[in-house]
C-alpha cells in the first residue's frame, strides 16, 4: 500500500508541475509551488521571473500580514537565552580566577570552593597520567636504544674475530714452514771426524767413509 501511494504521489507532483509551468508560460503567472511528501522528501517549483522570497513578501503584503514575525520572536527569545547562559559562563570562569567574588554567599563561596578543590583534583589525575605515559616512552626508547648498542657491540666484536681468523688463514703457510724448518734442524745429525784418525794428524784429507756419526 505505501508503494502504491510513492507511485500515485510522483505521479500527481509531476502533473502539477506541469500545470504549474504552463501557468507561467502561457499566463506569464508568478507561481511558487512547495510540496512534501509522506516521507518528509522535499519538492519545490518556483517560477523563473520570481523567487520564493519575493512570492512569500508580495504574499505578505497583499494580505497585510507578517508571516516572519512569529519566527523572529522565537529567534530573539533564543538569543537572550544564550547570552544569559554566556554571561553565567563568564562570570564562572571570572570566579574561579579569584575575581568577581564579592556578591557571593558563604554557601556560594563554599560551593565554589568544593568545585575547584574537585577540578584540581581532576587536573592533578591527568597530569600524572601525563607524566606515567611519558616515563614509561622514555623506558621503551632506553631499553631500545640499550638493544640497539648491544647489537653494534656483538657486531663489532664478530667482525673483529673474523679479521683475526682472516689473518691467520694467510699467514698459515708461512707458519707451517717455519715449523717444517725448526723440525728439520731438530733432526739433522751432527758429523764430526774421529780424533785418532791418522789424517788429522798428518794433514791429509779424509774420504767419506773417514766421516762417523757423533
Amino acid at each position: 500500500w505505501g508503494t502504491n501511494r510513492q507511485v500515485t504521489y510522483s505521479k500527481r507532483r509531476n502533473g502539477i508541475i506541469k500545470k504549474a509551468q504552463e501557468l507561467t508560460v502561457l499566463c506569464d503567472a508568478k507561481v511558487s509551488l512547495i510540496m512534501f511528501s509522506n516521507t518528509g522528501k522535499f519538492h519545490e517549483y518556483t517560477s523563473p521571473t520570481t523567487t520564493t522570497k519575493k512570492i512569500f513578501d508580495q504574499y505578505q503584503t497583499t494580505l497585510d500580514i507578517d508571516l516572519w514575525k512569529t519566527h523572529y520572536e522565537r529567534m530573539q527569545e533564543n538569543l537572550r537565552k544564550l547570552k544569559e547562559i554566556n554571561n553565567k559562563l563568564r562570570r564562572e570562569i571570572r570566579q574561579r580566577i579569584g575575581e568577581d567574588l564579592n556578591d557571593l554567599s558563604l554557601d556560594e563561596l563554599n560551593g565554589l570552593e568544593q568545585k575547584m578543590a574537585a577540578s584540581a583534583t581532576i587536573i592533578r589525575e591527568r597530569k600524572y597520567h601525563v607524566i606515567k605515559t611519558q616515563t614509561e616512552t622514555y623506558r621503551k626508547k632506553v631499553r631500545n636504544l640499550e638493544e640497539i648498542y648491544g647489537n653494534l657491540i656483538l657486531e663489532v666484536q664478530t667482525k673483529s674475530e673474523d679479521l683475526q681468523y682472516g689473518t691467520l688463514v694467510d699467514n698459515e703457510g708461512e707458519y707451517d714452514s717455519a715449523i717444517a724448518f725448526a723440525n728439520g734442524v731438530s733432526n739433522l745429525y751432527a758429523f764430526r771426524l774421529h780424533p785418532s784418525h791418522p789424517n788429522l794428524h798428518h794433514g791429509g784429507g779424509f774420504e767419506p767413509h773417514d766421516l762417523r756419526l757423533a
